[in-house]
């Protein structure tokens, strides 16, 4: 039998290299004072399901002041929370509750841009070209006969020119939304200011910091053009002035300063798109960020071949850098992975696969909250209801259905127990079928995704040689992928439709999302199915 060792470096084990990380997204995750929108109280009400469920941290999405343009992710005050989620001492409760659990808490920093209500923003309009206050973003003359054409050819992500014209002539930057500015990293104050937020919300208690657009601060000297139309669809793949320059490094080495400066391993974790693997690495070396987001991991299609490649080449670049690799199906930017690979039956077969596949991968996993549910994309709700502005980029690529909120119980209608007993609106409604698919429903049925989910994690709990670690891949039919973890852990995933028979030298079988079948000591396994085993050889 042919294998194949992929060996990360050997750096002793820390909580962060094998974490299972949970994404709340705050609005969408349960409502804890009837108003139809999320909330850290809400949060807090099902922090024991979380525990239960058997990840190890959670990653909250933003809760700050912000006119919430961008879902809060334009934040105005990056001190305080939000009335529509809480309050300071909320949040601060929050924390107390879920170390009580045992679970760490990472919050989401927003330092690319700030909401064009967030005072030094206000000021920088007041104060007029040349301030000191207009040093703090990027401002710049106009091009043309008058100023009347924007500084550069640069564009929003999400659509139309990356520059708005002021009245007194002069145009600003926002590589998102107009009400999202970006500010000037070259401005000495914006780092001090950005250590005190850090310093603010260790000294509450969290665990780290999921970095928001954790690219994007630093840009090319001069903002040259990009000299191409279509720039979104480039971040990741090409390289472009106003991302992944090498400054931002510095940044993230001084941030990870800070960390390293308080007990308990707080964490700095990347939203980064490079265009490359390589270029991905840098923000996980030894002195930058813990970790960094795959999405190379998360675009793939439904094939054997595509996801060995791409496993292999996030392993090996991690390791190269000493790091963790990481593994994420979803989240709150992305179709929902149920309606990626298919939708449907087929879809929620994938999907099971897919979650014993990630959590059977070397280093850390991210759940997207629902997807233990197997929740599909809402791609019917009503045009009233659609509110992303990235839907201004293409009214395909918004991303309203894969926020809608979650169902937890099954008594009367929608939405199901998001909202304390007397309440029935949410901000976005739900569909009457995800009765079927709420927490209560599923705690009662043990073949559900649920319960995958929570045995999953359990047995990735119970045997050392998950999480952290080696990875040998075995040899296995085409259209399939198998490897083994230590010496006694086997995962085998059939991706193809027909069933797939392999060899007799398995083990006992551990978990499987769907089948397998056993007849005369051959192993039949489902099609678009996981099994796990201890395991020599398979």
């Amino acid at each position: 039998m042919t294998e194949l060792a992929v060996q990360p470096s050997a750096v002793a084990t820390r909580w962060w290299r094998d974490a299972v990380i949970y994404q709340v997204y705050v609005r969408s995750f349960a409502d804890g004072n009837g108003d139809g929108i999320g909330d850290l109280l809400g949060v807090r009400s099902r922090l024991r399901y979380l525990s239960d469920l058997g990840v190890d941290a959670i990653w909250l999405t933003p809760f700050y002041p912000s006119p919430m343009a961008d879902f809060g992710y334009d934040v105005a005050d990056y001190r305080d929370v939000d009335p529509l989620f809480g309050s300071l001492a909320d949040a601060q409760a929050l924390i107390a509750d879920a170390h009580r659990l045992g679970l760490r808490i990472i919050v989401d920093v927003v330092p690319n841009h700030t909401s064009d209500r967030h005072p030094w923003f206000e000021a920088a309009l007041r104060a007029g070209p040349g301030s000191p206050e207009r040093e703090r973003y990027i401002f710049r003359e106009g091009k043309g006969a008058a100023g009347e054409l924007p500084p550069n050819d640069w564009e929003s992500i999400f659509g139309g020119p990356a520059w708005t014209r002021v009245e007194d002539g002069q145009w600003y930057l926002h590589l998102f939304a107009p009400e999202q500015p970006d500010l000037n990293w070259e401005h000495p104050e914006v780092h001090e200011e950005f250590a005190g937020v850090l310093r603010f919300w260790l000294d509450l208690g969290v665990d780290g910091f999921r970095i928001d657009v954790a690219h994007g601060m630093v840009k090319a000297p001069g903002l040259p053009d990009v000299g191409a139309r279509g720039q979104a669809e480039m971040i990741g793949t090409q390289v472009v002035p106003f991302f992944d320059q090498d400054g931002v490094h510095e940044i993230h080495r001084a941030w990870r300063r800070i960390l390293d400066s308080y007990e308990g391993e707080r964490i700095g974790v990347a939203e980064a798109w490079a265009p490359s693997p390589e270029r991905l690495a840098n923000y996980v070396r030894p002195d930058e960020l813990h970790q960094a987001f795959n999405f190379h991991f998360l675009k793939t299609p439904w094939d054997a071949a595509r996801f060995r490649e791409v496993i292999d080449e996030s392993v090996r670049t991690s390791a190269l850098v000493g790091a963790p690799p990481t593994w994420v199906l979803s989240n709150h930017d992305v179709k929902r992975h149920v309606t990626r690979y298919g939708d449907g039956e087929r879809g929620l077969r994938r999907a099971r696969a897919a979650a014993l596949l990630m959590l059977a991968l070397p280093g850390s996993a991210y759940i997207y909250q629902g997807e233990e549910l197997g929740l599909p994309e809402v791609l019917d709700l009503p045009e009233q209801y659609l509110q992303d502005p990235q839907r201004l980029r293409d009214p395909d690529s918004g991303r309203d259905g894969c926020r809608v909120p979650l169902p937890w119980t099954t008594a009367g209608e929608p939405p199901y127990g998001f909202t304390p007993p007397g309440s029935y609106e949410s901000w976005l409604p739900m569909p009457p079928d995800w009765r079927g698919l709420s927490v209560e429903a599923q705690l009662r049925d043990g073949a559900s995704m649920l319960s995958l989910y929570r045995t999953a994690l359990a047995l990735r709990r119970e045997h050392p040689e998950l999480g952290d670690g080696t990875l040998t891949w075995l040899d296995s039919p085409a259209g399939t992928l198998a490897f083994r973890r230590g010496d006694a852990f086997a995962c085998v995933l059939n991706m193809t439709p027909e069933w797939v028979e392999i060899g007799p030298g398995h083990g006992d079988l551990l978990l499987a999302s769907g089948g397998p079948e056993t007849a005369g000591g051959v192993v039949r396994i489902a099609p678009d199915s996981a099994t796990w085993w201890t395991a020599r050889d398979v």
